[in-house]
């Protein structure tokens, strides 16, 4: 999609980021899971503090996509000890890619996803990995499509309810 700017994040950008965080979220998991569920993880993992906290991360990087000044997705990669799992100095961990259900099938994955492939060959890094939920049908074929293969699996701590997460990598 043409027009779409691919911007760093700015701490004054807090309530943007938390706003497209909260609303993606929302819109990709809220049809599989409890209401429960999904207010206490969107009260916790995107409360104030807690996006204070990975902001303040050296290691994490979080980038915006976006139309004629408006957020319609975002960006979050880690680094070194920011890593979720891994912690490979070695590599890069794409945590993050949303975009807003209006922009699905726009090429504004792809740009996001792009621009943390990027930072990743900048530093000389030599592979990408990420976690995706198994039944998130959408997001696993976007990552096959890009080279990406599975290597393990996590389970993932979703309220009352344990998710499986496919461990996926695409080497540089």
């Amino acid at each position: 999609m043409e027009n779409i700017a691919i911007e760093k994040f700015k701490i004054d950008d807090l309530e943007k980021l938390q706003r497209i965080a909260k609303k993606t979220f929302f819109e990709t998991f809220s049809p599989y899971n409890s209401a429960e569920n999904m207010e206490k993880y969107l009260n916790e993992k995107f409360s104030e503090d807690q996006m204070l906290s990975e902001l303040r991360n050296n290691d994490s990087e979080f980038y915006f996509a976006v139309y004629l000044s408006d957020v319609v997705g975002y960006l979050k990669v880690n680094l070194r000890d920011a890593q979720t799992e891994l912690q490979d100095k070695n590599a890069l961990e794409i945590e993050r890619i949303y975009v807003s259900k209006d922009f699905h099938g726009k090429k504004v994955g792809q740009i996001l996803y792009d621009k943390a492939l990027e930072i990743a060959q900048n530093k000389n890094l030599r592979y990408v990995w990420l976690g995706v939920w198994e039944e998130n049908h959408r997001a696993v074929q976007f990552y096959k499509k890009n080279g990406f293969v599975e290597f393990d699996k996590h389970i993932f701590k979703f309220g009352d309810e344990e998710q499986t997460d496919l461990m996926m990598r695409k080497e540089l």
